[in-house]
């Protein structure tokens, strides 16, 4: 179709989409990103990683303390666990009462401890009540405002330093650290408050629609995942509800796949698997952008690359059931459960394994 000039709006019920056809198969592909024209009925977040993610800076633990009497010229030692906190970080303390001039200060002492020192200088003895002691650890080499803002890395001896630029593709790539079992995982910051994409609930009962553009490097030795889940964890047995597209050479620390050359579709529903085998052999080094779109019965519609895939009823937490194209979706999810975006790869081996993250996208009713 050539340029065509309307003197009158365009409408359409349904939204405009950009399509592509395959000039052998005739395949019409929906090339469409966040589900065409922008929907005012709808809340719209896009990540295109202008920032590279890093380790969470942040690390906070808190207990109930009583000091008890401080007198002048003493001082009073407590140690906080902080899990993942490391000789060289940063570390403060508060005290959730008037601190009436105490010193109070914070020193990472050893891995995952803090210690904490209340001095009293004041001319006299001091009495703190019973309070709530906060300790804030903030990671060394993650300081500063050069790191994303909404999304983070994490995993199995992930750092900050293996979320690099790719100097061939756009976006991000996330490198394993070369050890077995050793993960780079993409996840929007947990902290409240801290972005959107985890202020907003992503909720079964609202219409979301998720997806992404990422690239595989080698095919050798890898399980990787992409998706909406309740933890970032690649196995299915973990979530009692999920989706999630997976992909693994094998069964090592994983489940049993029939096909380990096909991408797969797992969903959950209340702690029944189902897995959909999509008829995709997943190659290297090659563009793969999956979308899940959920409808208002909380059912789901999946889409690999713009072409759509039947999702399977049949139940199954290892195998898989083979689909076809088609536009079969899942059955209801179960009613308002909250999923968050998770991107990962695990290496199966003592190697390091990468996937390259375009961007991400999602968007929900404003209110269901």
């Amino acid at each position: 179709m050539g340029n065509t000039t309307f003197s009158g709006a365009v409408r359409s019920q349904n939204n405009f989409q950009v399509v592509s056809k395959n000039t052998t198969s005739g395949l019409i592909s929906d090339r469409t990103k966040a589900g065409g024209l922008r929907d005012t009925r709808r809340y719209y977040l896009e990540e295109y990683f202008y920032q590279l993610p890093k380790l969470n800076s942040y690390l906070t633990a808190s207990e109930t303390k009583d000091f008890g009497s401080i007198a002048d010229g003493n001082e009073e030692a407590e140690e906080v666990t902080v899990t993942g906190a490391a000789l060289g970080d940063f570390a403060v303390a508060s005290i959730g009462v008037d601190a009436t001039d105490l010193v109070v200060t914070a020193e990472v002492t050893a891995a995952n401890t803090v210690t904490v020192v209340v001095l009293n200088n004041t001319g006299g003895a001091i009495d703190l009540a019973s309070a709530t002691l906060t300790v804030r650890v903030q990671k060394a080499g993650t300081v500063g405002f050069d790191g994303n803002r909404n999304f983070e890395v994490l995993g199995t001896n992930m750092t900050s330093a293996l979320a690099t630029r790719n100097s061939d593709r756009a976006g991000i790539i996330l490198t394993t650290a070369g050890a077995d079992e050793d993960q780079a995982i993409l996840a929007p910051h947990l902290d409240s408050g801290l972005t959107a994409w985890t202020g907003t609930l992503w909720g079964t009962e609202n219409q979301v629609s998720w997806e992404c553009s990422l690239n595989t490097n080698a095919i050798d030795n890898q399980k990787l995942w992409a998706g909406l889940k309740l933890t970032n964890d690649q196995l299915v047995a973990t979530d009692a509800n999920q989706a999630y597209f997976k992909f693994q050479t094998d069964a090592t620390n994983s489940e049993a796949f029939t096909d380990f050359t096909l991408l797969h579709f797992v969903h959950s529903i209340g702690g029944t698997d189902f897995i959909s085998a999509l008829p995709i052999t997943v190659a290297a080094n090659t563009n793969y952008h999956l979308k899940i779109e959920f409808d208002s019965e909380r059912k789901m519609s999946i889409f690999v690359n713009g072409v759509q895939y039947n999702i399977t009823s049949t139940s199954g937490s290892t195998g898989g059931t083979a689909v076809t194209t088609g536009t079969t979706k899942s059955g209801a999810m179960t009613d308002d459960i909250d999923l968050i975006p998770y991107i990962g790869i695990e290496a199966g081996a003592a190697a390091a394994e990468a996937v390259d993250v375009h961007y991400q996208c999602i968007s929900r009713l404003i209110f269901e």
